[in-house]
């Protein structure tokens, strides 16, 4: 469990706070405007109504006592910088603000925050792979180079176990876990045999991952 300061309740804000209490976090959210708030405040610790860009009002929250600081204002970005800033320069531990724009993210880095975040950007992204590709069921990008896909079986896999398809040799990627329906294996044994209802969750770079995926 950790504690979590969200500042900003637009709608990327809500979701975030209503996530991070469902884990079990301690949640106290901020915004200027009182209506946005009503309908979290059963799941968080404390909520408060005012202007951060006030050095008092920041002051009050006690942002060095927080495991975490999200800085989720997306539409007024002198204000995002202006708290990312302030609020590091109060003693805040780990700070993480919001970004629509890469010129947005240097700045944020640059005076504060110690991670920048697009959720606009990185859901479009996603969508855009799961849809560009045929049965790709999920996609996570780890690094620029690697990423995870859940995908199914291939026909040709279908009733041989992964050392007869000499999977990791073949393909230069790995095989994290199956899934079916909510069950989920994972790091299957080699003598693992592909089944026509399951998912493979695999690992690897996105060239030799695309290998795959053009045969879906």
């Amino acid at each position: 469990m950790k504690s979590v300061l969200i500042i900003g309740l637009g709608r990327f804000g809500h979701h975030l706070c209503r996530n991070m209490a469902e884990l079990g976090n301690e949640v106290m959210i901020v915004d200027q405007r009182e209506e946005v708030l009503e309908d979290l405040l059963p799941i968080v610790t404390s909520a408060k109504i005012g202007d951060c860009t006030n050095e008092e009002v920041l002051r009050s929250l006690g942002v060095a006592n927080f495991d975490l600081c999200f800085v989720c204002i997306g539409t007024n970005f002198q204000s995002s910088l202006e708290i990312t800033s302030l609020i590091k320069e109060m003693g805040a531990r780990c700070v993480i603000s919001k970004a629509n724009r890469d010129i947005h993210a240097k700045f944020l880095l640059k005076n504060g925050a110690d991670e920048v975040i697009y959720p606009d950007r990185d859901i479009a992204e996603k969508l855009a792979v799961r849809h560009s590709a045929n049965h790709v069921f999920d996609y996570i990008e780890l690094t620029d180079e690697y990423s995870i896909y859940e995908i199914p079986p291939l026909t040709e896999w279908l009733g041989k176990s992964i050392r007869d398809v000499n999977f990791r040799v073949k393909y230069q990627v790995s095989i994290l876990g199956t899934k079916k329906g909510e069950d989920v294996r994972l790091l299957p044994a080699a003598d693992h045999i592909f089944a026509a209802d399951e998912h493979l969750m695999v690992i690897g770079k996105a060239e030799d991952l695309q290998k795959i995926l053009k045969h879906l």
